[in-house]
């Protein structure tokens, strides 16, 4: 934490800090909630300003305990027109104690209306909390123009609320399979993190980190983003084309599909030199049709597809974890030449082979 003398200045003239309220549901994972503050507290002491502010809330202000037991003095309850407890119990803000956060000067306890985002902070069994009075905040919020949130399985609250209907989102791998199944009309990736409109998600853990990094980039640029990981001691800034290691099973739900799981296996162990669809289909003891029906119904993609991005992202991750050429990477992903490897990893993220791994030093 800053000694007080490195406090960041209060905002330039004109120029407003970034609000965020961090709702914190009953066994909501902690990690993943610090991870996220973390960023924005070190966004302000790199860059000098006051660029962000938070709350840490409860839905009646009250502490609840996280997924190991600790329990957060919150800030205040969930409700932008209400007063803090203190202000409830008549105290003056003057003699309260102050938090770590106030004596930043980064998290005022006073009555704020005002707030930019608000990110529903899930944990364990995140369906027993979706409750009539969260739902119905949830969607005021909304209502208002609040940008809306979720760190782990915050989003499935979220989607319970109704809010995430047409949005791709992020969740932490353990419950894909059942937010899909549950929520159609919700876009699941398979992401360390989403950003869709004015949805951020994130999978957990130290994905958070990542999430808020591309807030602060997108917000205040790509070199800030990057002092805060070397601060961190990141390898790299991971970005929304990072996908979580998910073990497929669960992406599917476990025991659906035991045939689609063997595919994909196949699939993982022969990148170098790439089965046929027909090949692939006979070995797992189906049709070709049956191979391409599962992968639409399960994967959302065909199978060529599926494959393909498995090889690029292998052959990302070398980029970006090895100095081995861009040919000998396209050749040990499957692809017949550079230039073919080139073209498909711009279609796929949007930048060549040799630009990619220049932003990644």
């Amino acid at each position: 934490m800053a000694a007080l003398a490195e406090l960041p200045a209060e905002p330039a003239e004109g120029e407003q800090p970034t609000c965020m309220d961090f709702l914190m549901v009953p066994d909501y994972t902690i990690v993943t909630l610090v991870n996220a503050i973390a960023v924005l507290r070190m966004a302000n002491r790199q860059s000098g300003r006051t660029l962000y502010r938070w709350r840490c809330l409860t839905m009646d202000g009250e502490p609840v305990p996280s997924s190991d037991g600790l329990r957060l003095l919150p800030d205040g309850r969930l409700s932008a027109a209400e007063p803090s407890a203190g202000e409830r119990e008549g105290e003056p803000l003057a003699n309260k104690e102050p938090s770590a956060g106030e004596r930043e000067g980064l998290a005022p306890r006073k009555k704020d209306p005002t707030s930019d985002i608000l990110f529903v902070c899930g944990g364990y069994h995140p369906e027993r909390h979706c409750t009539d009075a969260l739902r119905a905040a949830l969607r005021e919020f909304d209502r208002c123009g609040m940008h809306i949130g979720a760190l782990c399985t915050g989003a499935r609250i979220v989607a319970d609320a109704g809010l995430l209907d047409d949005h791709r989102c992020a969740i932490h791998w353990e419950n894909a399979a059942s937010l899909r199944e549950q929520f159609p009309q919700v876009q699941v990736s398979s992401s360390l993190f989403v950003i869709d409109r004015n949805r951020y998600t994130c999978s957990g853990g130290v994905a958070s980190i990542d999430l808020m990094l591309q807030l602060v980039s997108t917000a205040h640029g790509a070199d800030l983003a990057r002092e805060i990981a070397e601060q961190f001691v990141l390898e790299r800034v991971r970005t929304e084309q990072d996908a979580q290691r998910t073990p497929l099973h669960y992406l599917i739900g476990a025991g659906n599909q035991p045939k689609l799981v063997d595919v994909v296996a196949m699939m993982e162990a022969n990148v170098e030199e790439p089965l046929t669809l027909a090949e692939l289909a006979e070995q797992a003891g189906i049709t070709r049709r049956q191979l391409e029906r599962l992968f639409h119904r399960h994967l959302h993609c065909t199978p060529s597809r599926y494959y393909l991005d498995l090889r690029l992202y292998r052959g990302r991750l070398m980029l970006l974890q090895t100095a081995l050429p861009v040919g000998a990477i396209a050749e040990r992903c499957g692809f017949a030449s550079t230039t073919s490897f080139a073209k498909r990893y711009v279609e796929k993220y949007g930048k060549r082979p040799a630009r990619e791994r220049a932003e990644g030093d």
